[in-house]
């Protein structure tokens, strides 16, 4: 009998090779939801910091009876209102913003943040770069009073510049 060679037949490393590739793409797939996933979640405990932060202000006006002033909250820039800054604050929104990055639209008087990973955002963002804009707004609520119904200050918020989902 003529003894057989050892090792791989160029068969079996094709084989070797297709499951490798397969268990690759997996690995890349799994790992761009996982970076899109901690991406969300930084941006929504950072969108988060930035509403506490104008509730904070607003309830300091209402206490101080300063409720004139709550609506230069929706001019300014809800950054300067943090202990804090973000460490992904950028300043004034610029001409080629870097993704990942918050900034403030001075014109628009928006938040920004500009997405680094939106794969799975909705495509309602068709920005390039794909953009969340956000607006201050105050809320206000009537209030039954003698001689009439006013208007009083129910709350402070961010409002999305148009509808997306992030899932």
């Amino acid at each position: 009998m003529q003894s057989r060679a050892r090792g791989f037949s160029l068969l079996e490393l094709a084989v070797v090779a297709c499951v490798l590739s397969v268990l690759l793409a997996v690995f890349l797939n799994r790992l761009t939801f996982y970076q899109e996933l901690a991406e969300r979640a930084q941006f929504e405990s950072t969108l988060q910091a930035y509403k506490t932060a104008l509730q904070i202000r607003l309830a300091e006006l209402i206490v101080d009876r300063r409720e004139a002033e709550a609506r230069t909250l929706e001019a300014g820039n809800p950054t300067e209102l943090m202990s804090t800054k973000p460490a992904n604050y950028g300043g004034d929104y610029p001409a080629s913003p870097r993704p990942g990055t918050w900034y403030f639209d001075t014109g628009a008087h928006e938040l920004v943040y500009v997405v680094n990973t939106g794969g799975r955002l909705s495509r309602a963002v068709t920005d390039n770069p794909k953009q969340l804009r956000y607006k201050v707004r105050v809320i206000f609520q009537p209030i039954n009073a003698p001689g009439g119904s006013i208007n009083s200050i129910g709350g402070i918020t961010l409002v999305p510049g148009r509808v997306y989902q992030w899932p």
